[in-house]
């Protein structure tokens, strides 16, 4: 489908799921945003009473579809230029949707972080999307633009003062201030349950190139145990998150032509602070996080998790998200004068998970359907398709900054 063709549709943008948790933050967001300006867009769900709830006084077309119903998806994907949805687990409520778009050139953006679906859907819709022109972008909140885009400015950083890339990015969190939303706990339930019944798919999560197709680089598994970095002075456990960041910052290599670098390699972690209570909270992170994995395994403990955390459609309050924020410092490594290290914050000024991510996503899928993007049909990462474009969307519109730290 040519950029013409798409631009004959009805709505720039459709918001998937907009009666969820995050669903209606986006809402929010774009209305109080952009509804008064040249958007055209839509919310669309199953449940219309639900919808209507969201919506309230507010002129925005209801649509309604249902994500297991592949005929009432393939009328709505066709409306539109753009569907934006938060609709997880997207392994669940994903997958027809995702071949929907494929099929009839519509561009998407969604929040998972569900990577063995991800390299699912890469395998099973890449042909038909770059042959319909539809552009398919996963992992477009702070899973995993603040990695994705926070590397590739530090990579074309370091191009535009020293003429090369980076042999070596790491990136460590600093400070976080927000809650957890029930809909993420249950992606990740979804995900142990999944590894419970097929063990070999947790074979498949720690290979670090999972979202490679052919490039594979010098990074190995996931680091899980403390470990003291002197690139920072402190202490680092694991972060939650960097079993899908790191893999979508490798595919942007690879999808970017391999222009980090053949050998480059990238790592995450969450930085504790020095001495013996620096060492003690990075042993505590990793210790909670194999607690957590280990009892989200099994089904009589998994049960028993799901009683007590936030189900889906809870989260924040709106004060807590207001009130949140996140900081996160990159690390770039020159590859022969460390003189040449350059080092970048990454900040935003919400929630991580869901005031931020809220906006994240949907400056994503207004750059899919304004923006003059260098990509045609298939599937790519938030840097691959569209990192000039929120270089410059996201610290103009939706409080997330990337500067160097002189």
């Amino acid at each position: 489908m040519t950029v013409a063709e798409k631009a004959d549709r009805t709505y720039d943008i459709i918001v998937w799921g907009a009666s969820g948790f995050t669903g209606r933050i986006v809402v929010d967001y774009l209305h109080r945003e952009y509804g008064n300006g040249n958007l055209s867009w839509a919310v669309a769900g199953r449940n219309p009473a639900k919808l209507e709830s969201v919506v309230g006084s507010r002129d925005i077309p209801i649509l309604t579809a249902d994500s297991h119903d592949s005929e009432s998806l393939n009328q709505l994907v066709q409306q539109t230029r753009v569907i934006l949805t938060t609709v997880g687990p997207y392994a669940r409520y994903g997958s027809e949707l995702v071949a929907a778009c494929a099929e009839h050139g519509t561009d998407y953006c969604d929040l998972t972080g569900e990577s063995l679906w991800m390299r699912e859907m890469i395998t099973a819709h890449q042909d038909t999307a770059r042959d319909s022109g539809a552009r398919i972008v996963h992992t477009c909140g702070f899973d995993s633009i603040p990695s994705d885009i926070g590397v590739y400015f530090l990579q074309k950083e370091m191009q535009a003062r020293h003429g090369v890339a980076a042999r070596h990015i790491k990136y460590r969190t600093k400070a976080f201030k927000g809650g957890f939303s029930g809909g993420t706990i249950d992606s990740m339930m979804a995900m142990m349950e999944a590894g419970q019944k097929d063990p070999t798919l947790l074979k498949k999560l720690a290979n670090p190139y999972l979202l490679n197709d052919n490039m594979r680089g010098a990074d190995g598994p996931d680091r899980l145990s403390p470990y003291f970095d002197e690139d920072f002075n402190a202490w680092v456990g694991p972060f939650m998150m960097a079993a899908i960041n790191t893999r979508v910052v490798r595919r942007s290599n690879e999808l970017l032509g391999g222009v980090y670098g053949e050998n480059f390699r990238y790592d995450e972690g969450s930085l504790t602070g020095t001495g013996p209570k620096g060492f003690l909270g990075a042993t505590g992170i990793g210790v909670g996080s194999g607690l957590f994995a280990g009892l989200a395994s099994l089904p009589i403990t998994r049960r028993g998790l799901q009683k007590v955390l936030p189900k889906p459609g809870e989260g924040p309050t709106p004060e807590q998200q207001e009130n949140g924020y996140f900081e996160i410092e990159l690390r770039a490594k020159h590859p022969d004068d460390e003189s040449k290290n350059l080092v970048a914050n990454v900040k935003g000024d919400r929630d991580p998970g869901y005031g931020s991510t809220a906006k994240m996503i949907a400056e994503s899928a207004l750059a899919l359907a304004h923006d003059d993007l260098p990509v045609a049909g298939g599937f790519w990462t938030p840097a691959s398709a569209m990192g000039d474009a929120l270089l410059e969307r996201l610290p103009a519109n939706a409080g997330v900054t990337f500067a160097i730290v002189e």
